[in-house]
């Protein structure tokens, strides 16, 4: 989450940007992350160094080589801005454009990595301003990328927002990726739903990654993130390369009008926030999609292409808008159908309307569902989140202190109290027992399960107000002659009052 240090560090970063002449917001975002990676890969290199030399055995892959220290964040920043600005232009970028290999992914999205700071004042004033930025945090890029998109007047329009990292936590920690996971965002961006599947991986599996077999499919062949904008895809690899994974399969991909018939039935775990504000035209639409469920809307589409994408018994968790829940339409029902009667629906889990704040209001939720081609659905567990620990307005502020927010709350247990500021910690403990103590839950409560045969009886409707039943406070109710004896004693009452007052007057 982004400080407020943080957001007036960025804010000055942007109006230099702005001073000198770039105004394009995703080019400045762009020139940002570009400096910041340099800044990430000397930090690590330099933790890279301290063990070698506490060790006395040299880096066997060091990022700089001893012909390229002058390369290094820490050599350049203090140099005169003529001269930084030339080992920036003619030594890092050419150096970014080949870091990583001929073969690897990385590379090829810095191919085309442009450096376009206009003059060395201005590179002079970024670099400063950047200097005091720490790097440790997991994910400081995505953070400054979710401020930067706040100041993009179109972010709501092009979908280009970033999904908040706590619930992609949520989602994360629901599925639990195994080592083994071919895990699969069709629309990554900045690779999000990715990185944070690599550091539960590492935290969860830790001694599964000291086999060389799984390490190398950890960092070659475990993650793969498609995206149809050249810029997201070499920020996304920027972020997956810091975030220790060495080769991911991050590709251009319009994942809508591209046949799926090569990525078919090949990943176990989709996790994904797809763009669904638009409609496409069957002519734009790839044809095996469309033998699915023939819609133009393309937040169904993507379900589709989930259901292609996964193999028999892979799981996917995906943000969809309430409209994908309810809507009336033959591709809707039909899409619901499949999910419920033709592989198996999990859960429906309902955010509050505010999660993707200030970029946009719509009501969303997330759908947990396993690939059987063979139905399996018994019931589906639904959770109506109502807080996530942040204000539900445009500032999305903290409600509540740091170590009792996110998914696993460094504070250990929330109170009652944390809890209704914050639902995820209960959300995850009630999913682990969707199967046991949640069945015996009550429809007036938080959560509960809806068997099968309801959710068919109701045309497939998967919106959790169609099952949800409120509690009704209790009222008394009294008979006519029992209201009128009070009306009578009422009377009384104010008559004797009346003639009290007259008396006190005379």
């Amino acid at each position: 989450m982004i400080t407020g240090e943080l957001k007036n560090t960025v804010s000055q970063v942007w109006n230099a940007f702005w001073s000198g002449g770039t105004a394009n917001p995703l080019e400045v975002m762009e020139q940002i992350t570009y400096l910041l990676f340099v800044k990430r890969l000397d930090e690590i290199q330099t933790r890279k160094d301290n063990k070698a030399n506490r060790t006395g055995v040299p880096d066997p892959d060091p990022f700089f080589g001893a012909d390229q220290q002058e390369l290094r964040w820490q050599n350049f920043k203090g140099r005169d801005p003529e001269v930084m600005f030339g080992v920036v232009e003619k030594g890092v970028f050419p150096y970014l454009r080949s870091m990583g290999g001929d073969e690897s992914t990385y590379s090829h999205h810095m191919r085309d990595a442009r450096f376009t700071i206009p003059k060395p004042s201005v590179l002079a004033k970024v670099v400063d301003l950047l200097d005091t930025i720490s790097m440790e945090s997991s994910d400081t890029k995505g953070d400054i990328y979710e401020y930067l998109l706040a100041k993009i007047a179109t972010a709501g329009q092009n979908g280009q927002f970033r999904t908040p990292r706590h619930i992609i936590d949520l989602m994360v920690e629901m599925t639990q990726p195994k080592p083994g996971d071919e895990v699969c965002d069709p629309a990554c961006g900045t690779a999000g739903f990715l990185v944070q599947t690599a550091s539960y991986v590492k935290r969860e599996h830790v001694d599964a990654l000291l086999e060389k077999e799984q390490r190398d499919h950890f960092n070659a062949s475990m993650f793969h993130g498609f995206d149809f904008d050249a810029t997201m895809l070499r920020i996304g690899s920027m972020n997956m390369l810091l975030h220790g994974i060495e080769n991911p399969d991050i590709r251009y991909r319009d994942s809508l009008a591209e046949s799926a018939a090569g990525e078919s039935e090949k990943y176990s775990l989709i996790l994904a926030n797809p763009p669904f504000a638009g409609s496409l035209d069957y002519e734009e639409t790839a044809a095996d999609l469309l033998r699915v469920v023939k819609t133009k809307k393309t937040e169904l589409l993507f379900l589709a292409l989930f259901l292609r994408l996964l193999k028999p018994g892979g799981r996917a968790a995906v943000i969809v808008p309430d409209g994908v829940l309810f809507g009336s339409t033959k591709a809707h029902k039909e899409l619901r159908r499949m999910l419920v009667e033709d592989h198996k629906l999990d859960a429906v889990v309902k955010l509050p309307s505010g999660v993707f704040k200030p970029y946009a209001g719509v009501s969303t939720a997330i759908l947990f569902f396993t690939r059987t081609d063979s139905g399996g659905t018994d019931n589906v567990w639904f959770y109506d989140v109502q807080a996530d620990g942040l204000s539900l307005d445009d500032k999305r502020n903290l409600l509540l202190p740091e170590d009792s927010f996110g998914v696993r709350p460094a504070g250990g247990p929330l109170s009652p109290e944390e809890h209704a500021k914050n639902n995820l910690p209960d959300a995850l403990a009630r999913w682990h027992e969707r199967g046991g103590s949640e069945l015996e839950r009550e429809r007036t409560d938080q959560s509960f399960c809806v068997p099968k045969a309801d959710i068919a009886a109701q045309g497939y409707d998967l919106s959790l107000n169609r099952y949800k039943e409120i509690v009704h406070e209790e009222v008394e109710t009294r008979t006519p002659l029992e209201i009128l004896a009070d009306l009578e004693r009422l009377d009384v009452e104010i008559a004797k009052g009346t003639a009290e007052l007259k008396g006190m007057i005379v």
